[in-house]
């Protein structure tokens, strides 16, 4: 039986890219604003494109920081990207306004320390330690972003390690996290051709497997 994975329809996102992405993977994927049929699936995948304000906005609208929440403490997969996988943390500091994200990371998402922005196009990933996300350190992944964690980073919720990796552009920032059933990816997998692809048949091959899961489609 394939995997069920719930794209979250909360009003951002790449909706029609990540979904086919996700079909591709062999899994059952069906996109929602039904937040019953986001809970049942077997991974929920929380995209988001735009400004960290605006995501949050509409995430706390429709219930679906409330529903993420919950996933992370009861160990339920869930997988952010881009703007989906910034709303994982403490905060988005965005020209000045402070906006609460859903803070089951610690950390802020502040712009990234480089000359030139956004950080836009293909760059390789350092993966963490025990990464589970990533097999070939020369693949490219597809980022489009001003904004970004730097710094410690820990799981607000369960206490779980956490699983760092990253990307340079100006300086260091998290370009991935990993931590029990909650992962998260900065770039694009949907938008990064072959080692995308890789990269969300991996989470989704681990879907149901203790200990495994991806946050962070845009």
């Amino acid at each position: 039986m394939a995997p069920r994975v719930a794209i979250l329809d909360y009003g951002s996102g790449n909706l029609r890219s990540a979904t086919r992405a996700l079909v591709r993977t062999g899994a059952e994927v069906v996109l929602t604003r039904d937040l019953a049929k986001a809970d049942a699936a077997d991974g929920l995948v929380v995209p988001g494109v735009g400004a960290f304000a605006a995501c949050m906005a509409g995430l706390t609208e429709s219930g679906g920081d409330e529903l993420i929440r919950r996933r992370v403490a009861e160990h339920r997969p869930v997988l952010g990207i881009c703007v989906g996988f910034q709303v994982l943390f403490a905060a988005g500091i965005e020209h000045g306004q402070r906006t609460d994200g859903i803070g089951v990371l610690t950390g802020e998402v502040t712009q990234l320390a480089a000359e030139r922005l956004p950080h836009m196009g293909w760059n390789t990933v350092a993966a963490g330690s025990g990464s589970r996300l990533f097999d070939d350190p020369e693949e490219r992944y597809y980022f489009v972003h001003s904004y970004g964690v730097s710094g410690p980073v820990t799981n607000a919720v369960t206490g779980e390690p956490v699983i760092l990796s990253h990307t340079r552009h100006g300086g260091d920032f998290a370009a991935a996290i990993e931590s029990g059933a909650l992962s998260g990816t900065q770039f694009h997998p949907e938008k990064s051709a072959d080692a995308g692809a890789a990269l969300l048949r991996r989470w989704v091959s681990g879907l149901g497997v203790s200990g495994l899961a991806v946050s962070g489609l845009g």
